[in-house]
């Protein structure tokens, strides 16, 4: 388990990867006019699958904000093939993805991003600069929390409106990063 802090990159970090619809996308091709979201997950970790709902009902409220997103695959594939291309490609097609799901296969945009678990998010404004890295909502025992504060909706939604990060961020939980060795 592992968790974040620092808000780093300040600024969105362009990328090439390829999609499981089987088009390469680049940053520009998941900006939203008013904010864009740009999260890493995978397909095994049990923090992803137990929230993955949530992210795909969340998305799809805030693309009306003009937020774009996108999802990154950071994982190492051969040590992990339930993360396989194949498997991603499955798991788009069965949730039907609201935004491109994208590998990267040299693990240098996650790098380059700072992240280190999934599921993480990265909130850039419309300038592309960050404003808030963090969670979903809280969880505990993989569940979410009674009452809990949509934390990533909401402050996705403060971004697209006023362009100002929310004052109190906390940082994401989940599986470390399955860099390569």
């Amino acid at each position: 388990m592992a968790s974040t802090t620092a808000l780093t990159p300040a600024q969105a970090i362009d990328f090439d990867l390829e999609g499981t619809d089987g088009r390469r996308y680049r940053l520009a091709d998941s900006r939203g006019a008013k904010a864009t979201l740009v999260m890493f997950i995978c397909n095994h970790c049990p923090y992803v699958k137990a929230v993955l709902d949530d992210i795909i009902a969340d998305v799809k409220e805030l693309q009306p904000l003009g937020i774009g997103a996108v999802a990154i695959m950071p994982n190492d594939t051969e040590a992990y093939p339930a993360d396989s291309f194949d498997n991603m490609r499955r798991l788009a097609q069965a949730k039907a993805l609201p935004f491109p799901y994208l590998i990267d296969r040299t693990q240098a945009v996650a790098r380059a991003y700072g992240a280190v678990c999934t599921p993480e998010f990265f909130g850039f404004d419309a300038a592309l600069e960050l404003k808030y890295r963090g969670r979903i909502y809280a969880v505990r025992n993989l569940e979410r929390v009674a009452g809990a504060k949509r934390d990533l909706f909401e402050a996705m939604a403060e971004i697209a409106r006023s362009g100002k990060a929310p004052a109190e961020q906390f940082p994401a939980m989940g599986c470390s990063i399955k860099w390569r060795g």
